[in-house]
């Protein structure tokens, strides 16, 4: 008798351990400051501030969500310093269990452009589907579904132009996933794409993974290979690096300072340059990262 089977994680989740570790906690394009705050009401503001210094410009949003979990209904608005307005409404396990609803636009009002895309998620146990209609652009109807069974993942996503009536883009997965480890294999950009990622928790305190990437219409043959480790120091610091293999390493330090509050410091080195004394020729980088949560 097979075991109660989870809930696999969405498309878009696929690999997502791997794709953490590598990504995430690295601040090397600037200094960010996020603020986030909860009313006693259901509703939590955050800003968000990021001053990107290669260009030397402050963009930043301003966002309230209120929550109202008694009726699975969560209603979202952000206002940013591009003068977008954006507004979600979810509603979740009110028609179905495992069924949510939500619906994304965005509104310009200095050029009058808009976009809206209608979601439908569908959650039981061993599948997790979802369906996207951009009702602005194309139209274009988008599905992807994972399946999964014992650790072993299926993945599946197609658009379909519903004007031009023809299939404009697909792609499938294939991964494992353990409470240690996980593996997953990517088949992008109507196959033109493969990438291989792999995540392992060593031991409580240290996490490895690597990724590779192999684009069939690169101009440049060969795989891009990128490999990262995570260690806790101790319950409110840990230490990452990455390297990949155009030469570039990225140190990552965060540190809980009190309840709430946590800075990430990032440093990337372009190890094939690290003579060049030019500021402006060399790919070094540094940024910061200061958020604040009461």
């Amino acid at each position: 008798m097979s075991l109660p089977q989870p809930v696999p994680p969405s498309w878009k989740d696929l690999g997502k351990s791997s794709n953490d570790l590598l990504g995430r906690d690295f601040p090397i394009s600037g200094v960010q400051l996020e603020v986030k705050t909860n009313t006693p009401s259901n509703v939590a503001f955050k800003v968000n501030g990021t001053r990107d210094s290669k260009s030397a410009l402050i963009n930043g949003d301003l966002e309230g969500k209120y929550v109202d979990r008694k009726h699975g209904l969560v209603f979202t608005q952000a206002w940013t310093t591009s003068n977008i307005l954006r507004t979600q409404v979810e509603l979740e396990n009110q028609i179905a269990k495992g069924l949510k609803f939500d619906l994304n636009t965005a509104l310009t009002p200095d050029s009058g452009s808009k976009s809206a895309l209608f979601t439908t998620t569908y959650k039981q146990p061993g599948l997790h589907s979802r369906a996207f209609l951009d009702l602005f652009k194309g139209p274009t109807f988008t599905a992807d579904t994972v399946v999964g069974r014992d650790g072993f993942l299926l993945g599946a996503e197609a658009s379909y132009n519903v004007t031009e009536g023809k299939v404009t883009r697909y792609a499938t997965a294939l991964g494992y996933s353990a409470p240690e480890y996980a593996v997953t294999l990517h088949g992008l950009g109507n196959l033109s794409t493969f990438a291989a990622s792999y995540y392992h928790r060593v031991s409580p305190d240290v996490e490895a993974g690597a990724k590779a990437v192999y684009d069939t219409k690169a101009t440049t043959s060969g795989v891009s290979l990128e490999v990262g480790t995570k260690a806790y120091l101790d319950s409110s610091a840990f230490v990452k690096a990455k390297i990949n293999n155009s030469g570039i390493l990225a140190l990552g330090y965060t540190q809980a300072l009190r309840p709430g509050v946590r800075a990430s410091f990032g440093l990337a080195l372009d190890t094939q340059r690290l003579n060049d004394a030019s500021p402006s020729g060399a790919a070094h980088k540094v940024g910061a990262s200061f958020t604040f949560e009461g």
